[in-house]
């Protein structure tokens, strides 16, 4: 649905995006993560045709984005900036882009109350506050039904509230097949909503997985807590698995729960807690980042 070959884009001598590639799925919710500069918001700028390469290309349906036929009714966008004239209400904001699009009026009315902004509908625009404004721009991408949908931070602005309901919104859409490419910094909403990651770094790609490759990536040492650590640490040694004491009568385990399980029970030991400490996506996303920045600056 959504391809980035080898695309390269400099800013005189300022390299913004360096030899990136990557593909997304189609029917699938994909998180394009990176530090502030890694070159998200050029890559999806080239993607939607309004930055030209320096080297490499982007696709969007198989085709460059300023080629597809009926582009309102392919791709939808939200980017970073409010595009909305600040003296025209959200409705009649909807309607000039419906009319431009040659899409039906009638659907207007459909996506306020698919973005909860009926009520604030005659509002004029200035006086939205910034997560009203997300909500409008993610109508005005949707007015066309499109196969794709490419967000630059939709997050932004949006109260807890609001957040969930982002979240329940572009799972559907991905039931339904469409394709979302997704740019945020909420780490922790990202791995609640996302199929897979596009993690890049100084415009470069790290790594590129789906969340259950995350999550194995992201597991961690069994954490066992008894009152006897002296007697399980042993008897974990002599089953040849390694421990440690993390405090509080726990143990950090080398070896998933069920083994550390499994030794507790043979040998009549008492366990009061028994986890898995995991990491999270944001601590595998720093992992990752602070990794590649370790080689880049020692090349």
């Amino acid at each position: 649905m959504i391809e980035v070959e080898s695309l390269t884009k400099r800013y005189g001598s300022t390299l913004a995006v360096d030899d990136l590639s990557f593909t997304v799925a189609p029917g699938t919710v994909t998180g394009f993560l990176g530090p502030n500069g890694a070159g998200k918001s050029t890559t999806l700028r080239a993607l939607l045709g309004l930055v030209h390469p320096t080297a490499g290309r982007t696709a969007v349906l198989g085709l460059p984005y300023a080629e597809l036929a009926g582009v309102a009714h392919r791709v939808g966008a939200v980017l970073e900036t409010f595009d909305a004239h600040p003296g025209r209400s959200g409705r009649n904001h909807l309607r000039v882009l419906a009319t431009a699009g040659g899409i039906a009026t009638s659907r207007v009315d459909e996506l306020l109350e698919l973005v909860e902004l009926t009520g604030a509908a005659r509002r004029r625009a200035k006086g939205y506050s910034l997560g009203m404004r997300q909500r409008l721009g993610l109508a005005a991408a949707l007015l066309g039904d499109p196969e794709v949908l490419v967000l630059d931070e939709p997050a932004n602005g949006l109260d807890p509230q609001g957040i969930r309901w982002l979240r329940d919104l572009l799972r559907s859409l991905a039931a339904e097949g469409r394709t979302v490419l997704l740019s945020s910094h909420v780490l922790a909403e990202i791995a609640q909503t996302v199929d897979e990651v596009v993690i890049i770094h100084r415009g470069r790609l790290v790594r590129q997985a789906t969340m259950a490759e995350v999550e194995a990536m992201a597991a961690g040492e069994a954490r066992v807590r008894t009152p006897e650590p002296a007697r399980l640490a042993e008897a974990l040694a002599c089953s040849g698995v390694l421990s440690h004491a993390i405090g509080d009568g726990a143990l950090g385990v080398a070896a998933p729960p069920e083994r550390v399980g499994e030794v507790a029970s043979a040998n009549r030991i008492v366990l009061h807690e028994l986890t898995t400490a995991r990491a999270t996506l944001e601590e595998v996303f720093l992992s990752l980042t602070d990794s590649d920045a370790g080689e880049n600056s020692a090349q």
